[in-house]
């Protein structure tokens, strides 16, 4: 399986490291929503979210923390958004676990619309009450 995150993580592939340490490394998108939008992502392979271990969960958000820092303060960002694309249907297109940091500026246009659903009566506590049975049959 070619991965061009792992490329990354052992120096088969160019980018432009913002942080790095044992198992986190963090990098400018070759394809930048705004510019310094960056990834975070963990050394090793893992496909997405659900597949990283408890024990990264810290380490990352302390990496996309200490982006927004940066972003905020090198490039007079206005805002940020922080992004996880998991699955195919989410939009996910490298399958290798990772966040985006997007920097946002209040001159750049860029306006997230939603279309914005309604549950129907009763619907919310249907929907609540699948989760949490899922929820607790977790092992």
């Amino acid at each position: 399986m070619q991965c061009i995150f792992c490329d990354i993580v052992k120096k088969r592939s160019k980018a432009e490291i913002l942080f790095e340490d044992d198992s986190i490394i963090s990098f400018l998108d070759i394809n930048p929503f705004n510019v310094g939008h960056s990834l975070v992502i963990p050394k090793t392979h893992y496909e997405n979210f659900l597949e990283l271990p408890p024990d990264l969960f810290g380490g990352i958000l302390s990496v996309v923390q200490r982006l927004a820092i940066g972003v905020i303060n090198g490039l007079q960002a206005d805002g940020y958004n922080i992004l996880s694309n998991n699955g195919r249907a989410a939009g996910q297109s490298v399958f290798h676990c990772h966040f985006h940091l997007i920097p946002r500026f209040n001159t750049d246009g860029y306006k997230f619309k939603m279309d914005l659903k309604k549950y129907g009566n009763g619907e919310m506590n249907m929907i609540a009450e699948k989760i949490k049975s899922a929820i607790n049959n977790l092992a």
